[in-house]
């Protein structure tokens, strides 16, 4: 007579500590690559911080190379920002300024950008109808 095995009630774990680590070690990797912000080199210069209380601000980010981009909302400033030309630029700004007239409109220029570059960028977002266009920077190293 054959004896009867109790049957096992206990689950195996390792298998899936060895998935969960297997995916910590691609997510550890990846997480540095998925930061697609806009590479700006902005110019370090003492200002006050931008306050959290401003709703979603429109932000058009330059690069050094002219590249424009826009941007609308802080929590999207780390996310892939639209590629604009100078010409898509002013439309695309009268557009979302003519939704929200109160918008705060900024300008993230690169440092290496003549002041030429930085005005002509200034001068399509009033044409837009933007009342004021603010200057960000980043704080100087102490």
């Amino acid at each position: 007579m054959a004896t009867r095995r109790k049957p096992m009630s206990e689950i195996n774990v390792v298998p899936y500590i060895d998935v969960m680590l297997v995916l910590l070690v691609i997510f550890m990797a990846t997480a540095p690559i998925l930061t697609q912000g806009v590479e700006v080199n902005l110019p370090q210069k003492p200002s006050d911080p931008l306050s959290n209380d401003q709703d979603d601000p429109f932000i058009v980010s330059v690069r050094s190379d002219g590249a424009i981009f826009i941007n609308v909302g802080m929590r999207n400033m780390e996310k892939e920002a639209n590629r604009v030309t100078i010409f898509s630029l002013e439309d695309q700004a009268l557009r979302i300024i003519a939704a929200r007239p109160d918008i705060p409109v900024f300008l993230r220029a690169d440092a290496d950008l003549t002041y030429a570059e930085v005005i002509e960028i200034m001068t399509v977002l009033q044409k837009s109808g933007a009342e004021s266009v603010g200057l960000i920077t980043a704080p100087p190293d102490v």
